[in-house]
Order: structure tokens, then sequence, then C-alpha cells
């Protein structure tokens, strides 16, 4: 459904869900309904984006108390 961009098949889907494991999910993801459905419709991503900041927060993560500035800089580069 996500892959292929099938907007139409989230509710039913949604609706299965709810006597499941993932039930909360699923209440979660109804709550939202217009949110969810729109990355289904849209033909745009922002998934680039959202790697490169996960990319700089596990670095942040990974040097937490450990060094400066400098240290991340030389760290940030080279990994590009």
């Amino acid at each position: 459904m996500v892959r292929n961009a099938r907007e139409g098949e989230l509710s039913a889907w949604l609706d299965a869900a709810k006597d499941s494991m993932i039930a909360s999910f699923a209440r979660g993801l109804r709550r939202d309904y217009t949110a969810v459905e729109a990355p289904l419709r849209e033909p745009w991503s922002n998934g680039q984006t959202e790697g490169q900041i996960n990319r700089l927060k596990t670095l942040k993560r990974q040097m937490y108390g450990r060094a400066n500035i400098d240290l991340l800089r030389a760290r940030l580069v080279a990994a590009s």
C-alpha cells in the first residue's frame, strides 16, 4: 500500500487492524487520518531530508560528551 501509493486501501487496512494486536497503532493513525493519507496521495517525498537529519542525529549521539564542535565538524565532513 505504501510503496505503490494506494491511498484507497488505507481505510480498509485500518478497519482490519482495529481487531488485531496493532489496534492501538491503528487508532493513532485514524486520529490523524489526513496526515497519514497525504503521503500516499502526493507525488513528492521528504525522505532525503529525513535521512540527512537522521544521519546528523546519529553522529551527535555517538559523540555526546566526547568532544567539541571541531571534532563533530570533522566527522561530518569525513562522513559526506
